[in-house]
Order: C-alpha cells, then structure tokens, then sequence
C-alpha cells in the first residue's frame, strides 16, 4: 500500500473522529433524492455527494464525508402542547477544512430533515378551542373526526450549521445547529399554517443525552463490507439525544388569512421561551462515512466519494 504524507495522515485523523475514477459523476439532481443503497452506505440514501462544494474536496485540504441521523420516534413540548413524534431522518454532506478545523454542512436540495406526520392529541379543538366567543363559533363547526384531526410535520427552514463532530462521541455537547419549522394541517387552518419560518425559525441543537454504543466499519466502494475496504464508517447507535433549552415562536398563517393564527397561539402558549420546550429522539442512529485514506485520490477525493455512493445505488 502506498506511504501516506504526514498532512494527508492528519486530514484522516480528523475525519476518522467523526463519528459524528474515469471521475465522471452524475448530474445533481440525481442524489437529490431518497435512494435505496448497498450494504452500509444504506444510511445516507439523501447524502448531497454531487453538490460542488462535495465534489471540489480535494481530500487534503478539503475532506467530504456523509451524514446520516435517524431516530424512529419520540416526543416533543411546544409551550403547551405536547406530542409524540414518529421517524426524523437528518441527512448532509459535511466539508472538513482541514487547516483550520472547521466543518461545512451541505444539505440535500430537499433540506437537511425529513420527519414523518404526527398527530396532534385532541386536534383542533385541543390545540385552539376554548370558550372565548369568536372562537366557540368556529368550534361548533368541528362535528366529525375529520375536521378536528390536525397534523404536525417538522420541515426544514435552512441549511444546518455549527456542526461538531466531537460531540458526537460524548453527551451534553451540541452537535449540530438544526433551524426548523413545524406544519400544522387541518381543513380549518389551511395549508399554510406553520410554527416558525425560515426568518424566524426553530432552532434545534441536539445533543447526546445518553451514551452511544461505538462501532467503526469499513467497506468497499459499493457498499459491501470489507476490512480493507476503501470506504470508512462510523456508527453510534442505541442512544437518546434530545434539546431542552430551545424558544419557540408563534404560529402564523392559520386559517383564511391567518385569521386565526391567534387562537392557536393563545391556547397553545406560544411564542414560548427557552427552557419551557423540549425535543426527545429514542434509540437514535447516528452514522458518518468517507473514504478510509482521502489523500491518497488527491485532488479527485470528492469525485471519487460521489463515485462510490452512485456504485452502492440498488
């Protein structure tokens, strides 16, 4: 095996901790979307790798790596509403600047999170009825189970940032910057009913709340494993994260020209500040991967990773 130089030795260093070709790829919308995967690049099915910025690392100076956050479910506080969550799926590449020890989060063109639907308890007549008068009119129209049923879906509402790969190793450190907004759905609300915006998000920093067990995997460029393999992966698994100190801020857009945005508000308790609001993900998943030895595919590293993830889709 070839002699790795002493910079590119360190470059490998680094993204080893992390657990946080013809060189011709394909075009960037092709990994845009959710692919289904070989072996253990199964994770990162949504992984930016044909964004420039992936390709351009050139495994020295620039390293790119893959990650993926899963959790199959949980619960979540919001002022005064409490709900549980079903599967959160957090994807983006990550450029390492090696130099200076700071980390770039790519996301995926459809945003960084993908979370399944969860249903509010008690629905719109929890979430917003009371006995004021303007409201107990609207109420009374909710007579089926249709109309009172509302959903929450979390969204992106910006590109990830302050991403610490360290932080994934231990507990209590946030690992990633994570601004979100919240879509509540219900024939009353409307459909552009949201908690937080992308100028006024959520802001989520999750951190480790119980240790993960560690694992190191390597594996071929299309996914198989292999000891020897040019592709390295890191798992944490069988843990809790979670984030207890975030504000949330008001709902707008609910009903016919965010009439009643309001009720909502009022009945639900927000905007809420830091400290009344809490995020829980159950056995959480958390994985990372790049190749073994970036320098040695200097200056076509990114390339090559785009290569591999393309050779791993089923």
């Amino acid at each position: 095996m070839r002699s790795v130089p002493k910079r590119w030795r360190a470059g490998l260093a680094v993204t080893a901790i992390a657990v946080a070709l013809p060189l011709s790829t394909t075009p960037a919308s092709a990994a845009s979307a959710s692919a289904s995967l070989n072996g253990d690049w199964a994770p990162f099915s949504r992984c930016p790798v044909d964004a420039p910025a992936m390709l351009a690392a050139d495994g020295q100076d620039l390293v790119a790596s893959c990650v993926s956050s899963y959790s199959p479910g949980g619960s979540i506080k919001l002022g005064n509403t409490e709900a549980t969550t079903g599967f959160n799926d957090m994807q983006f590449g990550v450029v390492q600047d090696t130099a200076a020890g700071t980390f770039t989060v790519v996301p995926p063109a459809g945003g960084a999170l993908v979370g399944a639907p969860t249903e509010i308890p008690g629905g719109l007549l929890g979430l917003m009825c009371d006995d004021t008068p303007v409201i107990s009119v609207i109420c009374n129209q909710i007579t089926n189970a249709s109309l009172n049923k509302i959903t929450a879906t979390v969204e992106s509402a910006g590109t990830p940032t302050e991403f610490n790969l360290m932080a994934g190793l231990t507990t209590g450190v946030p690992i990633v910057k994570l601004p979100i907004r919240i879509h509540l759905e219900n024939p009353l609300l409307g459909s552009h009913c949201y908690i937080g915006s992308a100028s006024d998000p959520v802001v989520l920093r999750p951190q480790n709340t119980t240790a993960p067990a560690v694992a190191v995997q390597r594996f071929d460029g299309n996914g198989t494993r292999n000891d020897e393999g040019d592709m390295l992966r890191f798992a944490l698994t069988e843990n809790q994260q979670g984030d207890g100190a975030f504000a949330v801020p008001k709902a707008t857009g609910c009903g016919l020209l965010g009439s009643l945005s309001w009720a909502v508000n009022l009945k639900t308790g927000l905007p809420s500040a830091a400290g009344n609001n809490s995020l829980v993900l159950n056995n959480a998943s958390t994985y990372n991967a790049a190749l073994t030895a970036p320098g040695l595919f200097l200056p076509d590293a990114g390339k090559v990773l785009a290569q591999n993830w393309h050779s791993a889709v089923k």
